[in-house]
């Protein structure tokens, strides 16, 4: 990731078992950053845009978002950090159960950075989410101006 300053992860993912699974697989892959886990999108928008450790005053992060919330949408979301001054350079990968096709697109559309499914099978979900660790440590973030 950037070599100023350490890229924070920001998970927002309700469903606790799959937030751990994504956790322990990013760390197998090597990846030390620290990861903030929120369950819902008050939340993390609430980090995301006022929290004084947050990107908006406290440097760059990588947000990685489930679709499925408990309150409000995962695009609704994706739509506030791409369209905010600050924010929108940051990279979100949406990670999801969702594999519709219109569902996809309107997410590249509103500037996601990547879209990955969720595998149903524990062990290629676990898989996938070692891969995206590999991919999050070569990727370069830009800063936040």
């Amino acid at each position: 990731m950037n070599a100023h300053q350490p890229v924070g992860i920001v998970m927002i993912e309700d469903d606790e078992g799959h937030a751990r699974l994504i956790e322990k697989n990013i760390r197998r892959a090597g990846i030390s950053n620290d990861i903030k886990h929120f369950a819902d999108g008050t939340s993390a928008l609430e980090y995301l845009f006022n929290d004084t450790t947050g990107p908006v005053h406290n440097g760059p992060c990588m947000v990685l978002l489930d679709l499925n919330l408990p309150d409000m949408s995962g695009t609704a979301i994706l739509e506030k950090i791409k369209s905010n001054d600050k924010l929108h350079r940051t990279p979100v990968v949406v990670l999801t159960t969702t594999d519709d096709k219109v569902e996809i697109q309107r997410c590249y559309d509103l500037g996601c950075n990547v879209y990955i499914t969720k595998p149903v099978n524990y062990e290629s979900f676990a898989d996938a989410i070692r891969q995206l660790g590999l991919f999050l440590a070569v990727i370069q973030v830009p800063e936040v101006e």
